[in-house]
């Protein structure tokens, strides 16, 4: 019986952000070695994944995708059993066009070949982009043909669509196979993008739950301004740890994919610190994998609150300052389905502090600091209960 991909968020490393063409083999199995020796693997990321340029400029003489010697000299088998053997998957790319966004050949009219070739090499996740794509070929059925690729190529390889939320992707990416599907354009290493593509997302996290998660694209925790890609990241570039620990957070309760875009090899502790909150991994990685929704401040829309119900009964609670002065929260507790009559209050666990902070009724009061958050879980009490007790 085939595996059950994605029941909650993958979580994993990615090369692009930070390297973008500058790959090789011993860069993705120092990755893995990286995944093991920091802990990342026992937090829960899984997936090492190869983006753009790994390939040979043109196919070979049967139509077969082929590693590019120089940088892969043994061959993407080799590499994807040594990150098998650290425990890990591997992940590679291909695009829905004639061609990659680098222009390296492209998976369109080659989807049933190449799924059999990535599933030969022992590949485990597939990220699918849209560059040069036909324009009179609707890419919703290009994705629909890589899916059905993939189901029946003999592994089980997660399906990670990548056209940018393009063409109302939330409306049928679900029904065509794929196990996550980027609804965004690309990220980049400032508060501004983490922003802009955290709003953009507000209002349609129904659209994705078990089985196929949205992806708000890779994170960009820890690059701090370095890549080989100076859209992603350069001068200019970088966030604050709060920041980025607000960007960790968001994705993590808005039930996006967790993949690592920095360099997992040279990570200082406060990125570590973010990257491995196992308290905050386990609101993303509920098995319910239900969507937050949204609470606003009366008074500031920019100030915001996402809710999430959680298996056990516990709700996730997060509150994010956008804006660029300290900013009052208050989360008024009927607004989420919890009126003072009802006898019950809420006990709040500070998932950055890993401490419980106190029991409230009727509403929680706060002040965040411009760009910072508050990440909860918050467990029903009977307060009723305890006073016949007494």
């Amino acid at each position: 019986m085939p595996k059950k991909l994605a029941l909650t968020p993958p979580m994993g490393w990615n090369s692009w952000n930070t390297f973008s063409w500058k790959i090789d083999e011993e860069l993705i199995k120092g990755a893995a070695d990286a995944m093991v020796s920091t802990g990342l693997k026992d937090a829960g990321y899984e997936y090492v994944v190869i983006d753009d340029c790994w390939s040979l400029k043109e196919r070979d003489e049967n139509g077969c995708l082929v590693a590019d010697p120089q940088k892969f000299p043994h061959g993407m088998k080799a590499v994807a059993d040594y990150v098998h053997s650290k425990g890990l998957k591997f992940g590679i790319y291909s695009c829905s066009g004639t061609h990659t966004c680098a222009g390296y050949p492209g998976s369109f009219e080659h989807e049933f070949q190449d799924a059999a070739t990535f599933a030969s090499w022992g590949v485990d996740f597939l990220k699918y982009d849209y560059c040069y794509k036909p324009k009179g070929i609707p890419g919703e059925l290009l994705y629909k043909r890589m899916a059905m690729a993939l189901r029946n190529c003999g592994r089980d390889i997660l399906f990670s669509a990548c056209n940018w939320g393009a063409d109302g992707v939330h409306n049928w990416i679900r029904e065509s196979g794929a196990q996550m599907f980027r609804s965004t354009g690309d990220i980049q290493d400032s508060w501004q993008s983490i922003k802009n593509l955290a709003l953009s997302q507000f209002g349609k996290q129904s659209q994705a739950g078990v089985y196929c998660w949205n992806d708000i694209d890779m994170l960009v925790v820890g690059m701090s301004g370095h890549s080989e890609n100076n859209w992603i990241a350069g001068e200019g570039f970088g966030c604050t740890d709060i920041e980025y620990k607000t960007h960790f957070s968001l994705w993590a309760i808005m039930n996006s994919p967790l993949m690592i875009g920095c360099d997992i090899r040279n990570m200082n502790d406060k990125t570590k610190e973010i990257l491995m909150n196992r308290d905050v991994i386990a609101l993303n990685q509920d098995p319910e994998g239900r969507g937050p929704y949204e609470v606003q401040h009366w008074s500031n829309d920019r100030v915001k609150a996402l809710v999430k119900p959680l298996e056990n009964g516990d709700y996730a609670i997060g509150l994010f300052n956008f804006t660029d002065q300290r900013s009052e929260m208050s989360l008024e507790f009927w607004d989420i389905g919890l009126p003072y009559a009802s006898g019950y209050a809420l006990e709040f666990y500070d998932c950055w502090a890993h401490k419980t902070v106190g029991q409230f009724r009727e509403r929680y009061v706060t002040h965040i600091e411009p760009h910072d958050c508050e990440v909860f879980r918050a467990k029903l009490v009977n307060l009723n209960k305890r006073r016949r007790r007494k």
